[in-house]
Parts: structure tokens; C-alpha cells; sequence
């Protein structure tokens, strides 16, 4: 496995309250889906959807014409994120078991996509960059990929990065990974905002069609 899901399966229940989502995280998120620029009637695909905190910012953008489908490789991470589908009702919003570095059947079945989102976790991934590939190519010419990912805190907010290191080390993240440096060389209109002091990276990126490769941008 390419995914480490043992981290994540006895807790997966009081993750939301324990990964710090609210006072830490959650900006970054909901950052990184801003910058898809998500629009009525996208296809997004979620990679590493985890408890689905992605899933009711993805589907506002979205609307009730589009649809997202996210994967995980964390059945009880799922679990929560597929109750919380039923709760809010959603009947264009699916969660599916895979490996992101080797996505199943189902998910390449989903087809191109609008908008592609990895919110920390390609630190967290083994073969990171071959679940980037994966991704990456199902994703249209002219669609959208974000990346949000952690690293250690700069300047004045290296006072923090003590705890910085315990949330990674917690979670399972390679604060020195800067997994977004893969977005930003396989796309072009690139974004890249910086939070919490260098901690949390918010990078997103489109595709490029053939004449902007052939043209270099």
C-alpha cells in the first residue's frame, strides 16, 4: 500500500476534533477549493477525502449538475465520510476505497475531471508522486488541480515548529515532502499562498493544453 491507513483507522471517528481542523487547518482548505474555482456542473475528484472534511465545500461549488467523488485508503475514514453524504442528502457525492498511488477501477471509470484536490495528504502518501501522476491524468487540458500541504514554520512563527512537527509526526506527514513542487512544474497559472507562517501551503494550477506545453506556457 501506498497509504498508510493504520494511522488513521482507530481515531478516524474523533479525527475531525483532533487534527486541530478549525483553529489550524481548515483555512488552507477551504483556500485550496477556492482556488479550483469550482463552477455548477464540475466533476471533481478528492484524493485522500479521508472524513469528507472537503465534501461540503466541494459540493456547494459544484451544485446539485456536478458531482465529486473522493478516495481513500482508510475504510474507517470513509465510514465517517460516507455518513456524512447521508446526513446532507447528497446524490451526486460518492467516496470509494482505493489506493491513490494505484486508483481502482471505479475511479478511472469516473473519467476526466474539472478539478482535482490533494489537501494534506500527499505528505502522508508513499509514492506520492505517482499518485500525483494518477490524478493529474484524469484531469482535463484546462481544469484545475490543487494542492494543500504542510511544511515546518519560517521567520517569526518557528516558535512553533516544536508543534508543527508533533502534528506531523502524528499524523503521518513528511513536513519536508513540498509536494505541491509537482504542481508547479506540470501546470501553468500557478498560485501558491502561504499560511500559518509557512506551515500550511495552499498551491493550485491548470492543466495545460498541447499548444501551451508545445508553447511552454
Amino acid at each position: 500500500m501506498t497509504w498508510r491507513p493504520r494511522r488513521y483507522s482507530g481515531g478516524a471517528r474523533y479525527y475531525d476534533v483532533l487534527s486541530l481542523e478549525r483553529p489550524v487547518y481548515r483555512p488552507g482548505r477551504l483556500a485550496g477549493i477556492r482556488a479550483l474555482g469550482l463552477r455548477p456542473g464540475h466533476r471533481v475528484l478528492d484524493v485522500g477525502c479521508g472524513t469528507g472534511l472537503n465534501l461540503p465545500a466541494l459540493r456547494a461549488g459544484v451544485g446539485p449538475d456536478g458531482s465529486v467523488v473522493g478516495v481513500d485508503a482508510s475504510p474507517q475514514m470513509l465510514r465517517q465520510a460516507r455518513a456524512r453524504i447521508r446526513r446532507a442528502g447528497w446524490a451526486n457525492v460518492a467516496v470509494l476505497a482505493g489506493d491513490a498511488a494505484n486508483l481502482p477501477a471505479p475511479v478511472r471509470a469516473y473519467g476526466l475531471v474539472d478539478a482535482v484536490v490533494f489537501t494534506y495528504s500527499l505528505s502522508v502518501i508513499d509514492d506520492w508522486r505517482r499518485a500525483w501522476a494518477q490524478a493529474v491524468a484524469m484531469l482535463r487540458p484546462g481544469g484545475r488541480a490543487a494542492i494543500v500541504d504542510l511544511a515546518l514554520p519560517v521567520g517569526r512563527w518557528r516558535v512553533f515548529s516544536a508543534a508543527a512537527r508533533l502534528a506531523c509526526f502524528t499524523g503521518g506527514s513528511d513536513p519536508h515532502r513540498h509536494p505541491w513542487t509537482l504542481l508547479e512544474q506540470d501546470t501553468v497559472d500557478v498560485s501558491h499562498q502561504v499560511l500559518r507562517g509557512g506551515h500550511v501551503h495552499v498551491v493550485a494550477g491548470t492543466r495545460p493544453d498541447e499548444h501551451q506545453r508545445e508553447s511552454g506556457g
